[in-house]
């Protein structure tokens, strides 16, 4: 058993890395060395705005994984938290938010409706905090707590079990009141009106934003045209291209990458190899027969990030898979950061995954 652990110096970015089951994962490449405190003033001003989390699957020790930190966020609410959930069984967030609901705090969950009878969800419901579900065939794929309207945190990971100690994910916390603002009203589009699915309206408050300097953009599927955003950084895209992917069924996503790879743009990606043997990893072998330095990832559980790093300066991450249900069907949110620093973070988590993928 071996215990990697970073923090970063940087008051801007903050990485946790789990203990990790021992020949799962490579020996730690040069990234993981303590990453200089930024000197730019961009950074300088930007105060504690972003944390990035990794999970790195352990053996049966099912704590001190990213949740311990969303849950000590919950713990630190004072008025209100709106979790949109594809599913949750982590007792520690089950308990952080009824201790928030027992401290007068306003609880509010939108869930998926496959996952409304987990014994947790039920708990909570039983406990008097207001659950939601979607009750449509599409899923409710999101993956996004807003807290005290100031702060969201997103990304790849379920708060499951399985989602934070045994497959690859990411968790995003980002300090923003417009962010938070953005994703509250997506968050009351599904608790208030029942809109799920094709039912959605393009309402998002503050679609591009600032903070310090650094833009964000904010896309919730399907009604944000997220696929053609996608494609639209892609063909822009001038050095490199690298995609961790669990699903990856997008015929016009894989004709962007060929045609930028075709260009001399670097593309590399890794996709989950699970997917690929049932028959559901769609592009794989299109994308490797077109010449794109695509992998099955050699991790022998789920490689579950949806991220996707361009010229090494912006990151997308979220729940959005390269599928057309995801693009069409299904509730989902997804994150776009323009900044060099967030990028170099997730490009680590990249080229361990991508050397990983090469060696096997």
């Amino acid at each position: 058993m071996k215990d990697h652990r970073l923090r970063l110096s940087s008051v801007f970015l903050t990485i946790l890395l789990l203990p990790v089951l021992a020949g799962c994962r490579p020996e730690p490449p040069g990234w993981l060395e303590p990453l200089p405190t930024p000197t730019s003033s961009v950074y300088s001003s930007a105060g504690d705005l972003f944390s990035v989390y990794f999970t790195a699957p352990s053996n049966g020790e099912f704590r001190g994984g990213p949740d311990r930190y969303l849950a000590d966020a919950i713990d630190h609410s004072r008025s209100r938290v709106d979790a949109a959930l594809y599913d949750l069984n982590l007792w520690s967030i089950r308990n952080a938010l009824i201790r928030a609901y027992q401290r007068g705090v306003q609880v509010r969950l939108v869930v998926e409706s496959d996952s409304l009878d987990r014994p947790e969800i039920q708990e909570l419901i039983g406990s008097g905090i207001a659950v939601v579900s979607d009750q449509a065939e599409s899923l409710m794929h999101n993956k996004f707590i807003v807290i005290d309207g100031s702060e969201v945190w997103t990304g790849s990971m379920n708060l499951t079990v399985n989602g934070a100690y045994r497959h690859l994910n990411n968790l995003v916390r980002v300090r923003s009141s417009h962010l938070a603002e953005n994703y509250t009203t997506e968050f009351e589009e599904m608790f208030l009106e029942g809109f799920f699915g094709e039912n959605t309206l393009a309402n998002t408050p503050y679609p591009e934003l600032s903070l310090d300097g650094i833009q964000i953009e904010t896309y919730f599927s399907p009604d944000d045209d997220t696929e053609e955003r996608i494609i639209e950084l892609i063909l822009d895209a001038e050095e490199s291209i690298d995609f961790l992917y669990y699903s990856f069924t997008s015929d016009a996503v894989a004709e962007a990458l060929i045609i930028q790879s075709e260009r001399g743009v670097r593309v590399r990606g890794v996709v989950d190899a699970y997917q690929e043997r049932t028959g559901l990893g769609g592009e794989y072998q299109h994308l490797r027969e077109a010449g794109v330095a695509v992998y099955l990832d050699a991790y022998p559980e789920k490689l579950h990030h949806k991220v996707m790093i361009i010229d090494d300066r912006i990151v997308i991450t979220g729940s959005y898979n390269l599928t057309r249900s995801a693009s069409q069907e299904n509730d989902e949110n997804t994150l776009i950061v323009h900044d060099e620093e967030f990028a170099r973070v997730f490009s680590g988590e990249f080229e361990w995954i991508f050397s990983d993928a090469v060696s096997h």
